[in-house]
């Protein structure tokens, strides 16, 4: 303790840190938002824009909200937020990261005359999560529902699918993946939990060459396998019913990882060394022809 009475002061912050607060720090975060939204205000709906955005090293055009957010490098920490939910909305939700931008820099927007007469946040806070209440309950209100295993739940699906697709660089084929996407998702359906992870359980497998629309479902699990050993031609290509071997051990001949030695007093020795290692790998091949996979 110093003489004159006064502790020392404890610093929080890291030296050269730059502290606002205050009215006038509320109306530069919702300014520096209304920015943000501005650069992709545009590219919302069917009719949306497309944006060239150039890092300096690529140039990406698209009018995918997400992709354009994550493109555009922000700095300020309030609009980084907006970054934030539009990267939750697509990783969620898949589609709407656009509009969840524009809604919330919307909501600051009627919020800024509130702050600009003082209102405290606690209080615009608190009428904002009413106000997100009562539109919960109207929207579920004005829902329509639909059972997917109907015709007209199908239909549905297709319409949304084709409205996601909207804004995809394939959006002018939507006659053959929004079918697509739905035949993969209804597989799903029927599965316990099926529709927990879609992200993990429908992959796309992307294969250079060819068009676009020979693109197809496969229901089931695909690998990208290259036939290029010896008398591939032969094999067969076409499996009915299939029963397939899954193994956790190796085919082949390894080395040891720990430094092995092994001494030896003539050359007999060592040949029965190596019969030894490949009859291990006889015995596995044999395993494998009984075991009835084809």
């Amino acid at each position: 303790m110093n003489g004159g009475g006064m502790r020392p002061g404890i610093i929080l912050l890291r030296e050269g840190t730059d502290t606002s607060q205050g009215k006038a720090q509320l109306i530069s975060n919702i300014n520096a938002c209304q920015v943000v939204s501005d650069a992709v205000r545009t590219t919302l709906g069917p009719r949306g824009m497309d944006k060239l955005v150039a890092d300096g090293r690529r140039v990406t055009i698209s009018n995918d909200g997400a992709t354009i957010m994550r493109l555009l490098e922000i700095e300020h920490p309030a609009a980084k937020t907006l970054v934030d939910i539009s990267m939750s909305q697509d990783a969620e939700v898949g589609d709407g990261t656009t509009s969840v931008v524009l809604l919330a820099v919307e909501v600051l927007k009627q919020m800024k005359p509130f702050v600009e007469e003082g209102v405290h946040p606690q209080i615009i806070i608190r009428h904002i999560r009413k106000a997100s209440s009562l539109a919960v309950q109207k929207v579920r209100e004005l829902a329509v529902s639909f059972d997917i295993n109907t015709p007209e739940g199908e239909e549905m699906l297709l319409k949304t699918a084709s409205t996601a697709l909207n804004s995809k660089l394939i959006a002018s084929h939507q006659d053959l993946f929004a079918p697509m996407i739905v035949d993969a998702v209804l597989s799903l359906s029927q599965e316990v939990d099926g529709l927990d992870d879609l992200r993990g359980m429908i992959a796309i497998k992307k294969i250079p060459g060819g068009d676009v629309r020979q693109s197809f479902l496969v229901k089931g699990v695909a690998f990208k396998k290259t036939f290029s050993y010896a008398g591939f031609e032969q094999m067969t290509k076409n499996f009915t019913n299939p029963k397939v071997l899954l193994l956790n051990v190796e085919l082949e001949l390894k080395n040891e990882k720990e430094n092995a030695e092994v001494r030896i007093e003539d050359p007999e020795q060592y040949q029965s060394i190596v019969d030894a290692e490949w009859q291990v790998i006889y015995d596995k091949l044999d395993a494998c022809v009984n075991c009835g996979a084809n």
